[in-house]
C-alpha cells in the first residue's frame, strides 16, 4: 500500500480493539502449539484480544513470558501457558490435557509450531530427518487426537493446520521442512470427513513468507528484497497479524462451513 508521495507505508501489528470482532469467539477455549514468538504470538495475542481463553506452549521461555506481560499490560487475561518440546509427544499430551482442566475443553486448536532450519539433500541423516518430522509433522497429529475427545463432547470445534507455501513455490535450502510442510494438506483432507461427523472442522492456513524478528535476522537480505517484489502481486511485507486474522475467522462461527479446505495468505506469491 503507497500514500500519495509514493513511499511506502509501515505496516505494524493492530492495536487491542482494531481487529475485526466475532462474537462466537468470546470465551472460547483455544489452544496453539509454538504460541510463543512469531506467527504464533501474533495468534496468541488476536485470540486475546477477542476475549477467549488461550493456552499456547512453547520452548522459548523470555519470548514466552515477555508476550504473556505484553497482554497482561494491554489488559489482556493471562493466557495459560508451559514450557513444553513438542517432539515429547507424552509431555505435549499432558500440557493439552492440563490446559483442559483449567480453562475446559477446546473448541479451537491451531497447530502452529515449526522450524524452518535450512539444510541441503546430502547433509540429512535418518536421525536428522526424524527430529525435523519431529517438530514439524508429528505434533499436528497428535494433538489432534488429544482434542477431540473434548470437542466431541462440545458438540462442535475447529482445528487450524498451518501448512506453507513455501514448498509449492519450490522453495530450497529446506527438503525435511517441505516434507512435512507437504503433508499438512493431506492430514487436513484426510480428517474431514471423520471428524466432519462430530461437527469438527478443519482447515490449513498456509502463510507466504512472514516477516517474523526471526526471518528478518537470518534470512531477509537485499536479494530477499527482490524475491519479494519479484514474486508477491502486493507490494507489502506479510507480517505475523496477516496469518492471525485468518486464523481468527477459520475459528469463529462465521466459518460454520468452512472445512477441508486450504487458505493461502500469501498476497499472491502462489
Amino acid at each position: 500500500m503507497l500514500n500519495n508521495s509514493n513511499s511506502p507505508i509501515t505496516r505494524t501489528a493492530p492495536a487491542s480493539g482494531t481487529l475485526s470482532q466475532f462474537p462466537s469467539l468470546n470465551k472460547r477455549p483455544v489452544f496453539v502449539t509454538g504460541g510463543g514468538s512469531g506467527i504464533g504470538a501474533a495468534i496468541v495475542a488476536a485470540f486475546a484480544q477477542q476475549g477467549a481463553r488461550v493456552a499456547f506452549v512453547d520452548v522459548a521461555k523470555e519470548a514466552s513470558e515477555a508476550l504473556v506481560q505484553q497482554l497482561v499490560q494491554a489488559g489482556q487475561e493471562p493466557p495459560w501457558w508451559r514450557v513444553c518440546d513438542v517432539r515429547d509427544v507424552a509431555a505435549l499430551q499432558a500440557a493439552i490435557t492440563e490446559a483442559a482442566g483449567a480453562l475446559g475443553d477446546f473448541s479451537v486448536l491451531v497447530n502452529n509450531v515449526a522450524s524452518d532450519d535450512r539444510h541441503s539433500l546430502e547433509s540429512v541423516t535418518p536421525a536428522y530427518y526424524d527430529e525435523r518430522m519431529a517438530i514439524n509433522e508429528r505434533p499436528a497429529f497428535f494433538a489432534i487426537q488429544s482434542v477431540v475427545p473434548g470437542m466431541q463432547r462440545l458438540g462442535a470445534g475447529s482445528i487450524i493446520n498451518l501448512g506453507s507455501t513455501g514448498w509449492q513455490g519450490k522453495g530450497a535450502g529446506y527438503p525435511c521442512y517441505a516434507v512435512a510442510k507437504s503433508s499438512v494438506n493431506g492430514l487436513t483432507r484426510g480428517l474431514a470427513k471423520t471428524l466432519g461427523q462430530d461437527r469438527i472442522r478443519i482447515n490449513t492456513v498456509s502463510p507466504g513468507w512472514v516477516m517474523t524478528e526471526r526471518q528478518i535476522k537470518l534470512w531477509l537480505d537485499a536479494e530477499g528484497e527482490k524475491e519479494i517484489q519479484r514474486n508477491q502481486c502486493l507490494p507489502d511485507k506479510l507480517l505475523p497479524h496477516d496469518i492471525a486474522r485468518m486464523v481468527l475467522f477459520l475459528a469463529s462461527d462465521d466459518a460454520a462451513m468452512c472445512t477441508a479446505q486450504e487458505f493461502k495468505v500469501d498476497a499472491g506469491w502462489v
